[in-house]
């Protein structure tokens, strides 16, 4: 029989119990994109890129915040007449065509200021899925607040943005949330559609 006085310390042992993680989402991707990280991240010219990713080849997510008493520097403030035009110009040109839209209504910004900024209203680091996508400001909206349900879901909602995990989760969320056409849903279209798997960055003109 269990003396009575051992019970709080079997509790407390099996709250040091670390909980079972959970499987891994499309291990045979992550590895393979593991892999391209070890033989391309590290640069020998460049010694800080060793601290880029882990051993195992996982990000090191410390590597790409910023060091404990940086100055951020100022930021240009977008006005809503800008924060206007852009939609206009992503309803009219679409995304990914970022010089396009900057020559047309906002020469004071270029296009990489309005991928950022889309990226932001869109709520999704990898804009991939959205090239040549057009939608007006309701559009737009469904899909920050598509992705960032999923961010919050499994903690990769970074900045305002949906990011990749090194477990596939954030993927396999887009994929079944998407499941059919494999692109971002046309102005005015609730359908669902898919994404790339692979959801790393891509610059787009």
């Amino acid at each position: 029989m269990t003396n009575e006085q051992d019970a709080p310390l079997e509790q407390e042992t099996a709250s040091l119990i670390p909980p079972p993680k959970p499987t891994p989402v499309f291990d045979a991707r992550q590895q393979r994109i593991n892999e391209l990280r070890l033989k391309f991240c590290i640069r020998d010219e460049f010694p800080i890129t060793k601290n880029m990713i882990h051993p195992d080849g996982t990000l090191n997510q410390d590597y790409f915040r910023p060091p404990k008493g940086a100055r951020m520097e100022s930021v240009r403030k977008w006005t809503d007449k800008e924060r206007e035009l852009l939609i206009r110009g992503i309803e009219r040109i679409g995304i990914g065509h970022f010089r396009e839209i900057a020559e047309e209504y906002l020469p004071s910004w270029s296009g990489n200021d309005l991928r950022v900024k889309t990226m932001r209203m869109v709520g999704r680091q990898n804009l991939q899925l959205y090239k040549d996508w057009k939608g007006n400001e309701q559009d737009i909206t469904r899909e920050f607040e598509l992705n960032k349900a999923i961010g919050l879901k499994y903690g990769a909602w970074k900045s305002g943005t949906l990011v990749a995990d090194d477990e596939g989760l954030v993927a396999k969320a887009i994929e079944e949330q998407w499941p059919s056409a494999g692109k971002a849903p046309a102005s005015g279209d609730n359908s669902s559609v898919s994404t790339p798997l692979n959801d790393e960055d891509v610059e787009m003109e």
